[in-house]
Parts: C-alpha cells; sequence; structure tokens
C-alpha cells in the first residue's frame, strides 16, 4: 500500500500473532493482529484490534488516533509477510460492524490494483453461497484472499 506503516511489530515465530503500538493524538494504544485457523483446511481467520486490559483482542474499541491509515497500511504489511510464509492458506476477514467492513472495502477498492498483483481477492455477498472476485464498490460482508502462486 502508499502508505507508511509501523515498523515496530512484536512478531511470534510462527506469525499466528503481531503486536505493535498505535502512536498518536490519544498517546499510545497497543494493537494486535492475529491468525487462527478455522474449521475448513487452509482458512485462516485475520482478527484485529486494541489490546485489553485482559491481554485479548477488543475489535470494538474506538481509538481515534488519527493513525487510520498507518494501522490499515500495518495490517496490510503484516498479511503480504504472513501470506509469503504461509502461501497456500487463504484469509478470511470482515469488520466487527458493518461500518468497519465498508472502511476495509473501501481501503481494498482504492488499492485494488496493487494487492491484485500479489494477492487474488474474493468477496463474501448476501444471497452467494460462494465466495465471488472482489470489485469495487461492491457491497460485501467479508473478504477472502490468497497470495497468488508464482
Amino acid at each position: 500500500m502508499k502508505y507508511e506503516n509501523y515498523e515496530a511489530v512484536r512478531i511470534a515465530d510462527d506469525l499466528s500473532s503481531f503486536d505493535f503500538m498505535s502512536t498518536g493524538k490519544n498517546g499510545n494504544i497497543p494493537k494486535r493482529i492475529i491468525f487462527m485457523p478455522t474449521d475448513l483446511a487452509g482458512i485462516y481467520i485475520l482478527a484485529f484490534g486494541s489490546i485489553s486490559t485482559n491481554e485479548e483482542i477488543d475489535d470494538h474499541s474506538v481509538s481515534n488516533n488519527g493513525d487510520r491509515n498507518k494501522i490499515l497500511a500495518t495490517v496490510a504489511a503484516v498479511v503480504d509477510l504472513y501470506s509469503r510464509r504461509y502461501p497456500d492458506r487463504m484469509i478470511y476477514f470482515r469488520g466487527s460492524t458493518k461500518e468497519r467492513t465498508r472502511l476495509y472495502r473501501m481501503a481494498v477498492s482504492i488499492n485494488l490494483e496493487e494487492l491484485s498483483l500479489n494477492f487474488e481477492i474474493y468477496a463474501e455477498i448476501d444471497n452467494q453461497e460462494d465466495f465471488v472476485p472482489f470489485c469495487k464498490d461492491m457491497k460485501i460482508n467479508a473478504f477472502l484472499i490468497k497470495r497468488r502462486s508464482g
């Protein structure tokens, strides 16, 4: 992506967890990105949010720290790193609210040409049993992405 990202990221050896600090107008807010297996072989859920006091991800918190693009670019960089290590895994993600899913859709749409060079990007939409190729401005419920081979 075309944006600066956080480079001070603490990474688990197996790349299942990434922690970084959002720095902005509301101070330092710890964030975490994790990849969790699903019941479907080869599909992993990407979960992301602020780290709560009990060390769990709070994906409903709104930090309003003024660094949204930097955070989204950090998530994109993490997905890139993770998918390089595990190119056969598909990554499923959506926002914790409709508004956040819309934000992610807008971010992917803006960067679709660049992201499509390395990723196959699919969308979950209403009244469709299967995922369909993602197109800009498509109303979606979730994403499913996979690193392109080669």
